[in-house]
């Protein structure tokens, strides 16, 4: 079960996330998590070069080491670069000192102090810590083009029907969403550039420095 548009009351529990950008400049912040994939992840910089867009990839540490050469088109594409962790880890499922590991070591490879938790699952007590040394972004939208039970077409119109100037929308560039994220991408894409909107990365302030966390503090 998850929600498509986050609610309100769920915002006000952890004002300290980021859940969406300020409106007022017609823009809109894709954000694709999971990748790199060597499949996936060139067949989406396709598309939003095509469109002229930017969005923001939050990268697994060990598919970073993986496809190296992957990894390195984003950054030659000038996309937006954060971290999801080393391996992919359930926050709520992690002890923290291993988790609070875990996201330095992504961050080491990414080199981008954006940061966001695999599922959205994050404990209080981790969020305390986490955001004194990175910004920890959550979402507006979920596209839901990880869920195998719906179409390509109910992406499109869950991000259609729900997006607004500031939103932050997820979709995933891996396998297991391939489908419905090629099909939704591009008209999501075609959609709100029709209505006037922009597709850019999301802003940060600073380039992540290995000792920027310590764990001991």
């Amino acid at each position: 079960m998850y929600l498509i548009k986050t609610p309100g009351f769920v915002k006000d529990f952890f004002p300290q996330l980021t859940w969406s950008m300020p409106a007022g400049e017609k823009k809109i912040y894709l954000t694709f998590d999971d990748g790199p994939h060597p499949e996936i992840t060139p067949a989406v910089l396709s598309i939003l070069n095509h469109y002229e867009a930017c969005g923001t990839f939050f990268c697994v540490g060990e598919n970073i080491e993986k496809y190296p050469n992957t990894f390195e088109l984003l950054k030659k594409n000038e996309q937006g670069i954060g971290s999801h962790t080393f391996h992919h880890l359930n926050g709520w499922a992690s002890d923290n000192i291993d988790y609070f590991r875990n996201i330095k070591r992504a961050a080491i490879l990414t080199g981008s102090t954006l940061f966001r938790p695999p599922y959205g699952r994050i404990k209080p007590s981790q969020v305390s810590f986490i955001q004194r040394h990175y910004k920890i972004i959550m979402w507006s939208i979920l596209s839901g083009d990880f869920d195998k039970t719906i179409s390509g077409e109910t992406c499109f119109e869950n991000v259609r029907n729900n997006a607004r100037d500031g939103s932050i929308i997820v979709f995933h560039d891996s396998l297991k969403a391939k489908d419905r994220l090629l099909y939704a991408l591009p008209r999501v894409l075609e959609h709100f550039t029709r209505m006037g909107f922009q597709f850019a990365a999301l802003p940060h302030s600073r380039e992540y420095k290995e000792e920027a966390l310590s764990v001991n503090e």
